[in-house]
């Protein structure tokens, strides 16, 4: 019976000869960890990371990054990205919407470059499309992380369309889709420049045009709930095995020691960082513990399934500690860094981290792992006989990234901003949610207004009476003529 039904299955017209069930499979469940990276993930780590007027704004800022970009995926971005070449950094828009188009084998038709065949992976453009999608989307929301607690949602509503199709579209066509850092030879197996480098300098620049948070918010932005950071930072963490997992378009070796090599530097990079803080700031902090958590993701992502599993431990060492002295040391040291608010400092976390990350691949990548993830032949590290030309290969290449985000980031804000206010007036900025959504986070008390001592006074049988010793400890404070901002 099962014999049989097997064998009916591998018969329907949606199970062609073509098509790899596994790696399908596989696909579209690594589409989903990615999805559930930004989707809660980001959404939930935003909203407890800042501060607590600022919550409901910085998750609904990750919320609309990630639902736009869908649908300028679909109608442009994606061929843009990974469909036939029209400039050596860009690829031809068109939509990704229809069955004929959606149902056929997947293919990357610019990667065909000499002797080297065009990437066709063993399932339907359907499952591409959706897979670098979450790439896409998740890119823009780490960016947001730059400017959170300042920035116009209406001008934010604006930027994520334009970017992803300007400055997005440019990278992952030049380094994944086909493009002339493809075909050079520059290593970025999962992101490490397309995502990381990119979104930190992106958001770095962002940050700087959009202007600064208010004084009292940026010498104290408290997390409002470390708990709920810590649950989205895990959401994260092992979201990463679809992000890193999938990249080899096959539930294949590669993918597995991708997954393996991710979890070990992670796990590295986060102990590195947290025994730095208890040497120099004799306690661990929590919040740091999952920056290098973070750190260690960004580092591994360009070598993931490249590198021997003893170099994710030595990747996870220095994702541990050189953005960890960029942040803590050089950035107190920068008048640069010091000046440019970058909220929740995404240019150590994913441009320093991506960096470092894309030139120890081009050091430690191995011949032989690269071989089973991809169809080029003879790259390799430095370390295995690539030469110093490989490394001057990263350099160029996170070259590029750095100067088109620069370029076209500030080109798409100063466009806005003529139309649109980049930052919020001060008056909201005082406000916070309340002002920018008119809906808050944690309304403990009522809809959010102050605590009105006669409303609640205990001699008048008010709510003092009814709540019982909370009741009487917040009318005890109220009638001392303390006023409480819940």
């Amino acid at each position: 019976m099962a014999t049989a039904a097997g064998a009916y299955s591998a018969s329907l017209p949606a199970v062609p000869e073509w098509l790899n069930k596994g790696d399908n499979a596989w696909q579209l469940t690594a589409a989903t960890l990615v999805g559930i990276q930004s989707m809660p993930g980001l959404v939930v780590l935003y909203g407890s990371i800042v501060k607590k007027k600022w919550a409901v704004n910085s998750a609904f800022m990750a919320l609309y990054a990630y639902a736009s970009s869908l649908l300028v995926w679909v109608l442009v971005g994606f061929r843009m990205a990974f469909g036939d070449q029209l400039l050596p950094f860009w690829g031809k828009a068109g939509v990704a919407l229809t069955q004929s188009y959606l149902v056929g084998q997947a293919t990357l038709p610019a990667t065909a470059h000499g002797t080297i065949p065009r990437t066709e992976p063993l399932y339907p453009e359907a499952t591409l499309v959706l897979f670098q999608f979450e790439f896409a989307a998740i890119t823009l929301v780490l960016l947001a992380g730059s400017v959170l607690g300042r920035m116009n949602i209406k001008a934010w509503m604006a930027f994520t369309p334009l970017w992803l199709l300007l400055s997005y579209t440019v990278g992952a066509f030049s380094l994944w889709g086909g493009g002339f850092l493809y075909r050079w030879g520059v290593i970025d197996y999962s992101g490490g420049y397309v995502i990381h480098l990119s979104s930190g300098i992106a958001g770095f620049t962002a940050a700087y045009w959009v202007g600064p948070r208010l004084k009292s918010d940026r010498e104290r932005f408290s997390p409002n709930n470390i708990l709920l950071m810590i649950a989205g930072g895990g959401l994260l963490w092992m979201g990463w095995a679809g992000f890193n997992g999938g990249a080899p378009y096959a539930a294949n070796i590669a993918a597995s020691v991708a997954v393996l090599n991710t979890n070990v530097c992670a796990a590295t990079s986060l102990l590195m960082w947290t025994c730095l803080d208890v040497i120099f700031f004799r306690k661990p902090s929590v919040i740091g513990a999952v920056q290098g958590m973070m750190t260690g993701l960004v580092c591994i992502t360009p070598g993931a399934g490249l590198v021997q599993t003893w170099a994710a431990v030595v990747m996870g060492v220095f994702a541990g500690s050189v953005p960890w002295f960029t942040m803590m040391i050089l950035h107190k040291k920068s008048e640069l860094l010091m000046k440019v608010d970058d909220t929740l400092a995404v240019f150590h976390t994913h441009a320093v981290a991506g960096l470092l990350g894309g030139i120890l691949t081009g050091l430690l990548a191995t011949p032989e792992l690269f071989s089973l993830e991809s169809s080029v032949q003879g790259l390799r590290g430095t370390f295995y006989g690539g030469g110093i030309g490989q490394i001057g290969k990263q350099l160029g290449g996170a070259a590029f990234v750095i100067a088109w985000n620069l370029v076209v980031t500030t080109a798409i804000l100063l466009g806005i901003g003529v139309f649109i206010p980049l930052r919020m007036p001060d008056e909201q900025l005082m406000i916070g949610d309340d002002a920018a959504h008119g809906e808050e986070a944690y309304a403990l008390w009522g809809d959010g207004e102050k605590f009105d001592a006669t409303r609640h006074d205990l001699s008048r049988g008010g709510a003092g009476e009814r709540d019982g010793p909370a009741g009487e400890r917040l009318a005890g404070l109220g009638a001392r003529g303390v006023t409480i901002q819940l």
